[in-house]
């Protein structure tokens, strides 16, 4: 069913990192839940006031306020859709993220109404009046949430939307919540146990613990992440699979919301190749992550020595030296400064984010394992950490 309806109402949904297609599957999902949420408030309010059960009726506050939410949800893409401007030149997508934000608070704010109203029917508990017709309306809204729940988190991985992901907990925490009314109405009848407010009570707790993990989920990508390991592998892959490339290094990735993705690479030429047609391989290279993977990339052209015997055996030979310290650490940027009395080996060492050697320390132990080599060659090293820009430099 909900293939259908992404065919039926979606045009091109196949194009999910074209933005507007994306931006539509984000209205989509908050006009289904907007729909469904106010249906469920009916038929819960009708039967609740009907039958005098106040489970229902907070049951049905809750899908209102899950309507709500929906409105958040489809306004937030509306916004996340609008194009970059002089205040926000990397655009609005990050919204998105705001949005699955306020989501979680509302569920967290929830659960604790939720907890709250729990413990007052533990100390003061209430004969319900019973009805079958309240017990069918509970089954439709079971149904209903687990559909939609499903539903936000199908759409929500297609566009790999975090604010959908909130969205689909939240509809499948109502179904455990609701389900707890259902279970405490059944028991009340058949048995006369009031254990309404304590299943109210395991319920909250499992949606305040899933609202907090939600909020850690939607802040990551606004405080900044690493970036996914594929995504990494993919660019490293196909800069190197380009003719005239022979290495890459100081990759930095920034995310500003959902294929909005802004980076910058070193990418290693050989010195003796023509410089127009290294600078035309670069512009190639821009221009295709641009037009496949939305990837407004920057590349900054290192030419590399490759024909210089003494050169390329002191390359070698740091290599093996490097390796030696940490098989975690690399080494770009080589050059040599030859001089009468000393000579300068200046390179840039990239090591992981969290390498436990400092990096004064680490250029130490390089440098005297250098001396080992011959004592007329000094060190100008670079410390990089992996997705930064140079962070220290060292001489020795």
């Amino acid at each position: 069913m909900t293939d259908f309806i992404i065919q039926k109402f979606i045009k091109n949904y196949q194009d999910t990192g074209n933005p507007a297609v994306r931006e539509n599957y984000g209205k989509l999902a908050g006009a289904v839940g907007i729909v469904s949420n106010l249906f469920l408030f009916a038929i819960k309010i009708v039967a609740g006031l009907l039958f005098r059960s106040i489970a229902v009726v907070a049951d049905a506050v809750n899908n209102l306020s899950d309507a709500g939410s929906s409105i958040i949800t489809l306004v937030g893409f509306k916004l996340s859709g609008k194009p970059a401007d002089k205040k926000h030149p990397y655009g609005h997508a990050r919204m998105e993220y705001i949005t699955g934000m306020i989501v979680s608070f509302v569920i967290i704010f929830l659960g604790f109404q939720l907890i709250s109203s729990s413990f007052s029917k533990v100390i003061h508990p209430e004969e319900e009046t019973f009805s079958w017709l309240t017990i069918v309306v509970l089954l439709i809204s079971i149904g209903v949430k687990l559909w939609q729940g499903l539903f936000n988190r199908q759409v929500g991985k297609r566009i790999r939307s975090e604010a959908l992901q909130a969205t689909a907990a939240d509809s499948l925490n109502d179904v455990y919540s609701t389900s707890a009314v259902l279970i405490g109405s059944l028991l009340a009848h058949f048995t006369g146990w009031q254990l309404d407010g304590y299943l109210g009570i395991l319920v909250a707790a499992f949606i305040i613990f899933s609202g907090i993990r939600l909020v850690i989920e939607t802040a990551n990508p606004l405080l900044g992440m690493a970036p996914d390991k594929e995504l990494v592998e993919r660019i490293h892959h196909t800069i190197l699979s380009y003719d005239g490339v022979i290495g890459i290094h100081d990759l930095v990735i920034h995310n500003y919301g959902p294929d909005r993705c802004f980076a910058s690479v070193h990418v290693e030429v050989p010195a003796s190749q023509d410089i127009l047609v290294s600078h035309d391989i670069i512009d190639n290279i821009e221009h295709d992550f641009m037009n496949n993977f939305h990837i407004h990339l920057v590349i900054h052209l290192d030419p590399i020595v490759t024909d210089d015997a003494r050169i390329n055996q002191l390359r070698d030979q740091l290599e093996q030296i490097l390796k030696d310290v940490s098989p975690q650490i690399s080494m770009h940027d080589f050059r040599v400064v030859f001089g009468s009395t000393h000579s300068n080996l200046i390179f840039d060492v990239s090591v992981p984010i969290d390498f436990p050697t400092s990096d004064k320390e680490l250029c130490h132990l390089i440098s005297c394992r250098v001396k080992e080599i011959g004592r007329q060659y000094y060190t100008v090293i670079t410390v990089d950490r992996d997705y930064t820009s140079t962070m220290n430099e060292e001489q020795n």
